[in-house]
């Protein structure tokens, strides 16, 4: 780290005229100053109205005094709004506080995926190398480095849980690149502990409750004016975390978007300030938060709510107990950092060049020429480019997700559970918990079968195999999946009952197979709005099965009937 060097060292003096920059563009860009104040006003005051917050006043006496404003007045008032926000939104950075965080990283973090260990050896676990067997870090790292010397990084990586952020800043750190800014919804600052660290590493506030439009372009001005100065930047596309456990396949662009604004703002000024996306993917083998993500997944009314205020990760119990099972697991989290991207999906060399899918060189400058034949913005261009680049992102995601044994597993039990059923929708096949039962053997017969699969798929660069997994035979994997599942969430998600498995939480089931889901690989029910779910490939033996309602009383239904080992 003492080696490392980046412009966010120099934050803290160059903060006010950041700001003073956002709030120009904000008021110089915003056509309509009524119409955005009144926007504005409007939610606000219906967001405030149940609460009885202070501002309620504020913002309702605006909305019966805009009708009268001269445009001066409008203009005067947008700014004074404008900056408010970004202010709001404005993070800070202390070397200090940087210095200590990155040195109590390492025990920290110890201390959550392995606590007994780091206590036996508290000296050695103050050495970040200390959790290279606990988390992994795989990809391209030396060509990123050199990237982060040439140009801008915009690290985007998926998003399945509060851990993320602390995690990945490990992964940076471990290796060596520049610490980044980033975006951390304002529900997290709660924590005084955990807000004194973000408020001085950078991190900028992000209030997902504010919804209106002067909000959100101060929010993407913001990170523009950071990406133009370069400062390195990390945010989540996916927008929050994921709720099924799946990869994320449709993303939220607004951010990402900036990236491109400040290349060809940087560009039209004849500045070279080249911007990298580096898609990621965070893998773990157990997810704090499941079962409350899964239920606000499952549950309808969970669709419409952006932030859930309180999971697994606001409670100490439950956070130390997560701790204790990740107990002795090495690789419990992989993060797979993806080839780097130009602004317009092309990847890009060590020297920074861009290249296009035939590999022939493709000058990123070319993509931002007007119809002048100069560089210029253009919004319906660059929207186009934003969204190309998101598919791109996506296709990353899906090379690089990381399987873990519980992936594998939850698969292949959930298959069977799906035919033990017969045919049903997703929540028929949810409701049989503790109705189905499946000999351990045979589904270890099936997890072979997938992970041949998975094998092949990984030979072809479309899916990554977690270290941990090489190697093992079907029983060895389900030993291992059991072991994790074993004791941490509420319910048991298989319950050993001698020679077989009962299938006893079938949405946690659901939720850690919902990582192959996007690949074929398991039950796809969680494709987004629009979009084909994706095709199962056939992996298990067609036997028959039988439905948990024509068991006995009292006893669950066996899966599968007359076991024999499937061919590949």
């Amino acid at each position: 780290m003492g080696g490392v060097s980046a412009p966010i060292f120099g934050f803290n003096a160059a903060r006010s005229s950041i700001v003073e920059e956002v709030v120009h563009r904000v008021a110089n860009q915003t056509r309509d100053p009524l119409l955005a104040l009144n926007e504005a006003a409007y939610l606000e005051s219906k967001r405030l109205q149940s609460s009885g917050h202070p501002d309620l006043a504020e913002w309702r006496s605006l909305a019966a005094q805009l009708g009268r404003m001269t445009d001066s007045e409008l203009r005067d008032r947008l700014k004074h709004y404008a900056e408010r926000y970004a202010w709001d939104v404005a993070g800070n950075f202390d070397r200090r506080v940087y210095r200590f965080a990155s040195r109590v990283t390492a025990p920290l973090l110890g201390a959550l995926l392995s606590p007994r260990a780091t206590l036996r050896n508290l000296p050695g676990s103050f050495d970040l190398t200390a959790l290279d067997s606990r988390i992994l870090v795989q990809g391209p790292r030396e060509h990123i480095r050199r990237l982060s010397e040439i140009g801008t990084i915009v690290f985007v990586p998926t998003h399945l849980s509060n851990l993320d952020s602390v995690v990945f800043g490990f992964a940076i750190e471990r290796a060596g690149l520049p610490p980044a800014v980033y975006g951390a919804g304002k529900n997290l600052f709660t924590n005084p502990v955990l807000s004194y660290f973000m408020h001085n590493l950078g991190a900028y506030r992000v209030d997902r409750r504010l919804r209106h439009s002067l909000y959100k372009d101060v929010l993407k001005t913001y990170s523009c004016v950071l990406i133009e100065r370069g400062y390195h930047s990390l945010f989540f596309p996916g927008g929050t975390r994921s709720r099924s456990g799946g990869v994320e396949r449709r993303l939220k662009l607004g951010l990402a978007g900036t990236g491109i604004e400040a290349f060809v703002r940087s560009t039209v000024r004849g500045k070279k300030q080249p911007v990298f996306f580096v898609p990621a993917t965070i893998n773990y083998l157990l997810t704090l938060e499941a079962e409350t993500l899964i239920d606000d997944f499952l549950q309808e009314e969970g669709k419409h709510r952006y932030i859930i205020e309180d999971d697994e990760s606001t409670r100490f119990g439950r956070v130390a107990s997560f701790s204790n099972k990740l107990l002795g697991l090495d690789g419990a989290c992989v993060i797979r950092f993806s080839r780097p991207l130009d602004c317009f999906g092309n990847y890009v060399d060590d020297e920074g060049v861009s290249h296009d899918a035939r590999g022939r060189s493709a000058p990123a400058e070319r993509y931002v020429v007007g119809r002048e034949g100069k560089p210029a913005l253009d919004p319906a261009r660059d929207a186009e480019y934003t969204r190309e680049l998101g598919e791109r992102i996506v296709d990353a995601y899906k090379r690089d997700t990381v399987v873990m044994s519980t992936h594998v597993v939850a698969s292949c039990a959930f298959e069977r559970l799906r035919r033990a059923v017969g045919k049903a929708d997703l929540f028929t096949v949810l409701r049989h918990r503790d109705d189905v039962t499946l000999p351990k053997a045979e589904l270890a017969e099936d997890v072979d079968v997938l992970v041949e699969r998975l094998a092949t798929m990984e030979a072809r660069g479309e899916i990554a195999l977690s270290p941990t997994m090489k190697g093992k035979r079907g029983d060895a994997l389900v030993d291992d999946a059991l072991r994790a599942f074993a004791g941490y969430h509420t319910n048991e998600v298989l319950a050993p009952r001698g020679t077989e498995l009962v299938l006893r939480d079938t949405r946690l089931l659901f939720y850690y197979q919902n990582r192959l889901a996007a690949h074929g690989l398991a039950f796809d029910a969680i494709a987004p709005p629009g979009t084909r779910p994706a095709h199962v490939r056939a992996r298990l033996p067609r036997v028959p099965a039988r439905a948990a309602s024509t068991a006995p009383e009292g006893k669950p239904a066996s899966a599968q009937v007359g076991a024999s080992r499937a061919s590949h």
